[in-house]
């Protein structure tokens, strides 16, 4: 007998066919693991604290983690296509040093970007370009103060003129303009002339739409949009991408000098689109970036979007182009002491601490006002390479009324728009993607995409540690419950050890829907394939996942997956901020394997993993994870597909599970990765 054996503590001698009263227990009845995974869950009011790289190597690789992130949780992996814009410029005002023109374009094929162009008057040369995404003013573009609430912001020194103060979504294209800038100021979904999806939809979305949640032709918010990676969020990355495409169509815009900047969420904008897209030079994000509240709209989340990352660090992968933020009374107040100081590391690290600046305003709320406008003009002055004279102030202007800025008119008529349109364009994006990964002959953007979806791999899997709780001889093997302690990641996973007393070297893990008891039968048996691993002296492992096993109180069962306390059915407020059961269950089986890959005594010689009753699914999801050292597996044949699932709180709901090939591809990737 192998000596691991000889020195365990024999608590009892039984015939192996004994059969038991119940599966045997890691922990005590009713005692919980304590997993962190078992706690309130995240929600956009969280804390989203950054720590600063210690290598410029460790900030490279993470900031490419964290934009492969974000273009997966946008949709935007790998980009759509990119189709004619067949821009429209009318309408042309003359205000003296600057003109404003009308301006529409489509993204996608009928799918419009509206809004108006400032220009200088001036002649010659070439001039910095600038992107102005709005925030959540009411009527976006054609947001109007008004006489009497003018007053207030004046009296404050919020504002300074009673006339051009009106509109901060006016004045700021105006001055950048008389500065010398061409600025492209375009409207949010449901804002303004874009109402092709509505307001209604796109940022007061609060109940599922049963007629939208099918398996064809769906609607956002869907589980189906969700499984496709379809969002508003996504959308309005996906026109800010194409407003810097149609900037390139204008000669005389010098493109090594673009700027963004925007408020609210016109701020989640800015840096959301500069850490994807390498154009932007300088940026300007204003009441937004902090480690607090995250963007309460639904048109600021997306399911995966900020699982392992906060705003704060979205906005570093900016660095070391230079960017400038402003804080206010509002969930940016403590930016000065928790982010900007652990930015300003980042940006030492990297040479460029002058880059970066924080503009604290916080006798203001919410705002981007005259005060905080002027930081941005000096900051885009300097950084653009404007050439305006400093100090630079910003002058009153005449405002334009909402006709004169409105794109359509009986010349140029409105777009369709409403459910119908709404379903076609998700059709038709959802085709394009298909047809793109269906060229991904290599199956590396699948893989990379199936990484972010399940949030870890096995080089991540964490340090592990085996606790166990006891020790039963059951004549031909070894009976040994215990946990697994991932002390990365906080959580402890229930464990059952079989170790048959002529052990070949082969451990096999069993996955079954009821956990560690599902290798054994209703009379406590083992089951005949767990009876014949032992007998063939393979040691056998049951698993309890998350929210099997003893993850549940006596008597409880697990059908509907939590969601955050937000009363809005959008699916991302929850899997925004927190990895989805499904992939959690993946990740516990990664707990398992780098446990007996790292720690396990004696070595393990081959890893096998068997799916049982229907967790073909998790067990592939698992193998199909760059470098998992899983020897041979078994995974039945299956029908489930996440494509077919209609409810987003099911334990088998994995956003973008659908998109990316669905269980075919998981177990073409397991194939491909196990060489099998």
């Amino acid at each position: 007998m192998h000596p691991f054996f000889s020195c365990l503590t024999i608590a009892l001698t039984l015939g192996a066919s004994t059969l038991l009263a119940a599966p045997p227990r890691a922990l005590p009845v009713g005692q919980l693991p304590k997993d962190i995974r078992l706690e309130p869950l995240k929600d956009l009011n969280g804390y989203f604290p950054f720590t600063p790289p210690v290598t410029t190597e460790d900030w490279s690789r993470r900031s490419a983690e964290i934009r492969t992130n974000l273009l997966v949780s946008l949709g935007l992996f790998p980009m759509p296509t990119r189709h004619a814009l067949n821009p429209v410029i009318h309408g042309r005002i003359d205000r003296g040093d600057y003109t404003v023109e009308k301006v529409y374009f489509e993204s996608w094929p009928g799918f419009y970007v509206t809004g108006n162009l400032y220009r200088p008057k001036t002649k010659g040369g070439r001039h910095p370009g600038v992107l102005f995404p709005h925030g959540h003013w009411d009527n976006g573009r054609f947001y109007d103060l008004g006489p009497d609430g003018i007053k207030q912001e004046v009296a404050s020194g919020s504002e300074k003129y009673m006339e051009g103060g009106r509109s901060l979504l006016q004045a700021l294209p105006v001055q950048l303009a008389r500065m010398g800038c061409i600025v492209f100021q375009y409207d949010m979904l449901g804002y303004a002339d874009s109402q092709q999806i509505s307001m209604g939809v796109a940022h007061q979305f609060s109940k599922q739409r049963p007629e939208m949640n099918t398996v064809e032709n769906w609607g956002l918010f869907s589980p189906q949009a969700e499984a496709h990676l379809q969002s508003i969020m996504g959308l309005q990355t996906w026109n800010s991408i194409r407003a810097l495409d149609f900037l390139e169509t204008i000669p005389e815009i010098d493109q090594t000098r673009i700027g963004v900047t925007g408020a609210s969420g016109g701020g989640t904008q800015t840096f959301i689109l500069a850490a994807i897209d390498p154009r932007p030079a300088a940026i300007f994000p204003a009441v937004m970036v902090s480690t607090g509240m995250q963007g309460g709209c639904t048109c600021e989340n997306a399911s995966l979007l900020r699982v392992h990352a906060g705003n704060v660090e979205i906005a570093g992968v900016f660095a070391p182009k230079p960017m400038a933020m402003t804080a206010a009374d509002d969930w940016t107040k403590e930016m000065s002491s928790k982010g900007y100081p652990e930015l300003q590391k980042l940006y030492q690290l990297l040479g460029h601490r002058e880059n970066v600046h924080l503009a604290a305003h916080l006798q203001f709320g919410h705002n981007y006002n005259y005060p905080s406008r002027a930081d941005m003009y000096q900051w885009f002055n300097r950084h653009l390479r404007i050439g305006a004279p400093e100090p630079i102030v910003e002058p009153d202007y005449q405002r334009l009324s909402r006709e004169e800025m409105t794109v359509w008119d009986a010349q140029h008529p409105q777009p369709a728009s409403g459910a119908d349109f709404e379903r076609r364009l998700l059709r038709e994006m959802h085709d394009d993607s298909q047809k793109s990964l269906a060229n991904d002959r290599t199956l590396s953007v699948a893989r990379n995409a199936w990484s972010v979806l399940i949030g870890r791999n096995y080089d991540s899997a964490g340090v592990v540690e085996w606790n166990r709780t006891a020790k039963v001889d059951r004549g031909s093997f070894i009976e040994m419950p215990g946990t697994l302690r991932n002390t990365t990641y906080a959580e402890e996973v229930p464990v059952l050890f079989l170790y048959p007393k002529n052990w070949n070297g082969s451990t096999v893990l069993f996955l079954h829907p009821e956990g560690k008891s599902g290798i054994y039968l209703a009379d406590g048996s083992l089951r005949p394939e767990v009876q014949k691993s032992l007998d063939e002296g393979s040691t056998v492992a049951g698993i309890d996942l998350l929210s099997q096993g003893e993850f549940l109180a006596t008597n409880e069962t697990f059908t509907t997956t939590r969601k955050v306390n937000n009363p809005r059915e959008a699916p991302s407020y929850t899997f925004g901020y927190n990895a989805s059961v499904f992939s959690q269950r993946v990740h516990d089986i990664l707990t398992f394997v780098r446990y007996v890959r790292t720690q396990h005594e004696p070595p393990t010689k081959k890893l096998s993993l068997v799916a049982l009753d229907g967790t073909t699914p998790l067990a592939a999801a698992a193998l199909a994870l760059p470098r998992t050292p899983v020897d041979a597996s078994v995974l039945p044949p299956t029908d489930f597909r996440f494509g077919q699932l209609l409810d987003y709180r099911s334990p088998q709901f994995l956003p973008g599970a659908a998109k990316y090939g669905d269980v075919p591809m998981l177990l073409r990737l397991a194939k491909t990765a196990s060489g099998q």
